[in-house]
């Protein structure tokens, strides 16, 4: 059978009704035109039927609705070329990625190194720590409101941590 008598739907009518729409618009129909065709591809019944309607206007030499392209046939030596060339194309984007997390571990480890070595940036205060200069405050305060017994206790602990600094300070910067 001819694809050309083959019954067509409304979606293909409503597709030609289109076409029509958009020559009227360019000017290439008049509005008796248009409703004398539109009242065509609404009776249509066959491609054949729905091609007469625009077969005197530009564009309208598409294959009749229903036709399909014949399918390509691909030879196996073809895609299995296609498909060893992506594999590859694959392999070499992992090897990208490892590369890259490799050199990121690498910067890493070098910074470790680099800490290891020089102490970290933030670690290079001098000094006493600050948790020194709070301790002496409140001895005083302790001395002022507390009395002698509580001045006693924070005055021992002041001085133990001056001490653990002062040994701190000078184990780390022996290394």
């Amino acid at each position: 059978m001819d694809s050309n008598e083959l019954r067509i739907g409304d979606a293909e009518r409503e597709q030609t009704m289109e076409a029509l729409r958009e020559h009227f618009a360019q000017g290439r129909l008049t509005h008796e035109e248009l409703d004398e065709r539109l009242d065509q591809a609404l009776a249509s019944k066959t491609a054949r039927d729905l091609a007469k309607v625009t077969a005197d206007l530009p564009g309208s030499h598409q294959p009749a609705p229903g036709y399909r392209e014949p399918v390509p046939h691909y030879d196996m030596d073809g895609w299995r070329e296609a498909m060893s060339a992506h594999r590859r194309q694959m392999q070499s984007m992992r090897q990208a990625q490892r590369d890259v997390r490799h050199s990121i571990h690498e910067q890493h480890r070098e910074m470790r190194r680099q800490w290891r070595h020089q102490g970290h940036p933030w670690r290079h205060h001098r000094g006493p720590h600050p948790f020194l200069g709070v301790l002496f405050v409140l001895m005083v305060l302790g001395l002022i409101f507390g009395g002698f017994g509580i001045f006693k206790v924070l005055f021992v602990v002041w001085i133990g941590s001056m001490l653990f600094g002062a040994i701190h300070r000078r184990f780390n910067s022996r290394r």
